[in-house]
């Protein structure tokens, strides 16, 4: 076994993870038809940002809750935990106004009133 192949498991076990969220998302959260190699790449930019602001955040929040706290032993796991709430609400919220966003309506349509013949 290659001493890195963790690396490329992450990297395939990452895109397969991301695969699955967005169908997950795409059919049962925002419900959308259509659109899916624009939506997946969509959610796959979300959750890239989120991992890689989650992974330059972690350790700086470690530091700061060993310096502030008497939590020493347990302040990478109370980092990983801050972290990851910011993350789901981060990417919840990058995927309901970005990944699956609905477009934008056009004054007729949300007037109410038909679209006129012709346009």
């Amino acid at each position: 076994m290659p001493a890195y192949s963790y690396i490329a498991a992450s990297m395939v076990s990452s895109f397969i993870a991301i695969s699955v969220a967005f169908l997950g998302y795409k059919w049962f959260v925002f419900r959308t038809r259509g659109n899916y190699l624009r939506e997946w790449l969509r959610t796959f930019t979300i959750y890239s940002g989120s991992i890689l602001v989650s992974t330059l955040a972690l350790a700086p929040l470690v530091g700061l809750i060993r310096y502030t706290t008497r939590y020493q032993t347990e302040a990478p796991y109370i980092a990983g935990a801050v972290v990851t709430v910011f993350g789901v609400i981060g990417s919840f919220l990058g995927h309901k106004h970005f990944s699956f966003r609905k477009a934008s309506a056009t004054p007729d349509e949300s007037s109410g009133s038909p679209p006129l013949p012709g346009g």
